[in-house]
């Protein structure tokens, strides 16, 4: 027996959703909501009640002797509902001739689109909504309530479209009831929070025996990582989440897709500024917490204070009658790891987390960029099902087929179960850090869902003189000049594309609001300088450098361009440039830039790299920067520089020269060296 969904029905019989089901239950026919489905014979009954003449026949012609005491039921509350109907159901009937022509219409509409509908001048529309006391103009939107009521006086029926945004929204990722049977055991995923440099990225070094900290700018997790490790035959999904409080996103993200929370707090150092805050988002996201002294090696250690201040924050330790575990760890000796490990396998156990590996999969991003030799690349968490090479995913506003996926290993699979942490590649953008994606059955409704985000995006998007730069800002402020600072944000990832965009505009005061008109993933383009020569905008640049020509573009349109490597550096400069602070005492000057031609691997000193300067000069005592396809690799010295078998004090444009840098041999061709200095420069 056919069924059919309450949407269908709804869109049949010309009203929304929510109005049938409130009907439905009146008829004792409970649903959950506009994708539940019918038996055909309710549903027969539903449209014999709100279209008698189109659905007598059908009905009557069943045989009465196979009516259900149900039927029966649903028949009489349709009489007395008919009833209860009254007068208001009489004038329906009475106009019902006036409303034959029915059109469907999203939630908002044009003016123009509106018109077109109803085959009506748009200059009459506009009058109309004059009179309603609404002034909107040609390509202005209106929203449903007032398009229905000037439709009406057409003789339109109205009816909303159930959109793909509101479908998603209920039952998109939720549409699979997974069976009971199906259901199996699955591995936590342990987000580790914390305070700035108490530990967190050690602590996983130790439990994963590697060395993300010393690749790390600052010392300070710039991006959040994904990684797995197995402990008694039982594996554990962790993700790094970075400690400084601007990356507060980041950290809110992480605790969304997580099972359990470890919050990492120092012992010599006690409760901070982003402990307080990582408690907060434990607890908004209902995930339990394990707390991990850290640094109880140091001789200036005081856990019992720790703990104390803890309690002061709602968080008390199981010792002191609490429910929150407690371990004291030393991540530099590797003190408590194990207990800690088996801690975590505790309560995940008594959560009993289960997840069905037989369904399609669905997940989170927590990361995503742009790699050159592979296009869009988003590291996921598979949340529930399987995920296999060759799968149509929608992530977000991108859609793509699976080409490859990538474990925390670099080594490649061919599927992923539940709590697994993979790279995606083939998708056709870079999604959202944060964006849900899922399996669907095949390329069309990906491309179609996909569509369809892209749509909604570029609708809120569709909003929105001298040039600004941060060291005159204030004094522009002070003259009234400026009410909006437009900032461009250009990132090597979307983690912290979406970081630095709210930090950005949470800094906004009663004198300025801070705008970012821009952000996304890559470097800085020369179309990102026409966009702030036209909206006066500033560009900021997280761990990536232009090229020369769009260097050169930025001074002829008299574009402010800064680049950063620490994040809360670029806030910091912009929050002191609002308040009139901004020290302009050193100012970085590129000297010149070199491009890498060939290199040499010499016995006991390491890669030389054997250059030509394309531009300016490069002086022994000046700090470089390598940087491929626009990315910063490094931002460190030079160890040596030779022309010929000569030591140099500099080399200029147009010669060749040979380049060590110091403790790094990672050097390839068509790399560019960027030779600069720090000046002083005193404030005027």
């Amino acid at each position: 027996m056919s069924k059919t969904r309450v949407y269908q029905l709804a869109k049949q019989i010309g009203v929304s959703s929510k109005e049938l089901i409130s009907k439905l239950k009146e008829f004792d026919l409970n649903v959950a909501n506009h994708m539940s489905t019918l038996e055909d014979e309710d549903a027969d009954l539903i449209l014999e009640y709100y279209n008698p003449s189109k659905n007598s026949d059908k009905i009557n012609s069943k045989n009465s002797s196979d009516e259900s005491p149900n039927k029966k039921n649903i028949k009489n509350k349709a009489e007395k509902a008919d009833d209860r109907k009254g007068e208001e159901e009489n004038l329906t009937n009475e106009n019902l001739d006036n409303f034959d022509k029915q059109i469907t219409i999203t939630e908002k509409i044009t003016v123009k689109d509106f018109a077109a509908k109803i085959d009506v001048n748009p200059n009459e529309i506009i009058m109309k909504l004059m009179g309603l006391g609404t002034m909107a103009a040609l390509n202005q939107e209106i929203d449903f309530e007032t398009a229905e009521i000037i439709g009406a006086e057409y003789g339109f029926s109205l009816i909303k479209e159930v959109s793909m945004e509101d479908e998603e929204d209920e039952d998109f990722f939720d549409d699979v009831e997974d069976d009971p049977k199906d259901l199996l055991n699955r591995a936590p995923v342990v987000t580790v929070m914390g305070h700035v440099d108490h530990g967190k990225t050690s602590l996983l070094d130790a439990i994963r025996k590697t060395e993300v900290t010393a690749r790390e700018a600052g010392g300070i997790t710039q991006h959040i990582g994904a990684s797995e490790v197995e402990i008694n035959g039982k594996k554990i999904v962790f993700l790094d989440t970075p400690g400084h409080e601007a990356f507060t996103s980041l950290r809110a993200r992480g605790a969304k897709i997580t099972d359990i929370a470890i919050l990492v707090v120092a012992a010599d150092d006690g409760v901070m500024p982003q402990t307080i805050e990582a408690i907060n988002h434990a607890k908004a996201a209902e995930v339990p917490l394990i707390v991990a002294v850290n640094k109880i090696d140091k001789p200036n250690a005081n856990p019992d204070r720790v703990k104390q201040e803890l309690s002061e924050h709602g968080i008390l330790i199981e010792e002191w009658g609490g429910d929150v575990v407690s371990v004291s760890v030393s991540a530099l000796k590797g003190e408590g790891i194990d207990h800690l490990l088996e801690m975590i396998l505790l309560v995940s156990e008594m959560q009993e987390l289960t997840a069905n590996p037989k369904r399609s999969a669905v997940g989170t991003i927590i990361e995503s960029e742009v790699d050159k030799g592979r296009g869009p690349v988003a590291t996921a968490i598979v949340q529930n099902g399987n995920i296999k090479i060759g799968d149509s995913i929608v992530a977000g506003h991108t859609h793509g087929r699976v080409r490859a996926m990538i474990n925390d290993k670099g080594k490649r699979i061919k599927k992923a179960g539940p709590s697994t942490a993979v790279e995606i590649l083939g998708l056709s953008d870079v999604p959202e850090a944060g964006d849900k994606f899922k399996v669907v059955k095949d390329d069309r409704t990906a491309r179609q869902i996909a569509e369809r985000r892209q749509q909604i995006i570029r609708e809120k998007n569709l909003r929105s003189t001298q040039k600004v730069s941060l060291e005159d800002l204030f004094e522009q402020i002070q003259q009234g000049k400026v009410k909006d600072l437009n900032i461009i944000v250009k990132a090597d990832a979307q983690g912290s594309v979406e970081a630095l965009k709210q930090s950005l505009i949470k800094i906004s005061n009663e004198e300025v609001r801070v705008n970012v008109i821009h952000g996304a993933v890559g470097t800085i383009t020369k179309s990102d300088i026409l966009l702030a020569s036209a909206s006066n905008a500033i560009i900021i640049g997280f761990n990536v450098r232009p090229s020369s020509n769009v260097t050169n573009l930025a001074e002829r349109e008299d574009i402010e361009l800064k680049t950063y490597r620490i994040i809360y550096e670029a806030i910091e400069d912009v929050e002191a440039a609002m308040k009139g602070m901004l020290d302009p005492e050193y100012k970085e000057v590129v000297l010149g830039k070199i491009e890498v031609r060939a290199t040499f691997k010499v016995p006991n000193v390491g890669t030389i790299a054997g250059g030509y300067v394309l531009e300016g000069k490069v002086t022994r005592n000046s700090s470089v920067r390598l940087i491929r396809d626009g990315i910063v690799i490094l931002d460190g010295k030079i160890s040596s520089l030779k022309r010929f078998k000569d030591d140099v004090k500099e080399v200029v444009s147009g010669y060749e020269c040979g380049i060590g840098l110091e403790n790094f041999n990672d050097i390839k061709e068509g790399d560019i060296i960027e030779s600069y200095v720090i000046e002083e420069i005193p404030r005027t």
